[in-house]
């Protein structure tokens, strides 16, 4: 499962999310979160779904990448779906056993909640899948501009964020090297009981803080060597530039949120 996780990694292309401005793609990001949690009824959530699967198509990001970003939150769905089925207890019971009772407003809303998690994963995952690390970090900075003003680090944050995102795939991987390591030299992770797969944890961890120590180090003196000092003085080679292509997916996410916000009126 190591392995399967993407989040924080950037797959080049030539799409149309690919080509558009790193700001509008943050922004847009955010209306599509506002777009989930504004759906109050299956029919509305279905619209974001449409939304989820149509970008993902026009990203051309393989499909198989979609099974390998909702492995790791499994646990957090089943999790979620658990709760909502056996807390809910309004609407028609279905099945009871003692003091467990099943019921309809509790299915619904386990249904509900499992599609609005997988759909916010999906979609807020393309944002990193589509843009580059230098593009992300100039549009953050672009956007936290004004707080320049209340003397706000703002290059430093944005520098920060982005660097902590993309170093999620590096520690991935070293996680697995760390974990295949311990295996080959005898250590046992995947049997024994909660206690012991605790204890298995601490062989992988103080490698893996080592291993944090050293890139961190590492990545310290790449940028003193190459004069790095902030923001002061900084240009850029690639400017970010507002299109006509951000204009229509502006308006492309638009009509998406205003489909939820009229399904929630006709519903209601």
């Amino acid at each position: 499962m190591i392995k399967d996780i993407t989040i924080g990694q950037y797959f080049p292309g030539k799409s149309v999310l690919h080509r558009m401005d790193a700001r509008v793609k943050i922004l847009l990001t955010a209306v599509f979160i506002v777009m989930l949690f504004m759906a109050k009824s299956i029919q509305a959530l279905s619209v974001g779904i449409v939304f989820t699967v149509v970008t993902f198509i026009i990203s051309r990001i393989p499909l198989k990448m979609i099974g390998k970003s909702l492995k790791p939150i499994i646990p957090i769905v089943v999790f979620t779906a658990v709760l909502n089925l056996f807390f809910i207890r309004t609407g028609d019971v279905l099945w009871k056993w003692k003091i467990i009772k099943l019921t309809s407003d509790g299915v619904d809303t386990s249904v509900f909640m499992v599609i609005r998690i997988i759909c916010l994963i999906c979609g807020s995952s393309l944002l990193t899948y589509t843009t580059s690390p230098i593009e992300l970090t100039d549009a953050i900075e672009k956007l936290l501009g004004p707080l320049k003003k209340i003397k706000v680090p703002v290059h430093e944050l944005a520098m920060m964020m982005t660097i902590a995102l993309r170093f999620i795939p590096t520690l991935i991987e070293e996680t697995d090297k760390i974990i295949n390591a311990q295996k080959a030299r005898g250590a046992d992770m995947e049997t024994g009981g909660l206690i012991q797969k605790t204890k298995a944890l601490i062989p992988i961890l103080i490698p893996l803080f080592v291993a944090s120590f050293r890139h961190a180090e590492e990545l310290a003196l790449a940028m003193e060597c190459r004069c790095y000092h902030g923001g002061e003085g900084r240009t850029r080679m690639k400017q970010l530039k507002l299109s006509l292509l951000d204009l229509w997916g502006s308006l492309y996410c638009m009509v998406f949120l205003a489909g939820v916000i009229a399904v929630n009126i006709i519903t209601k």
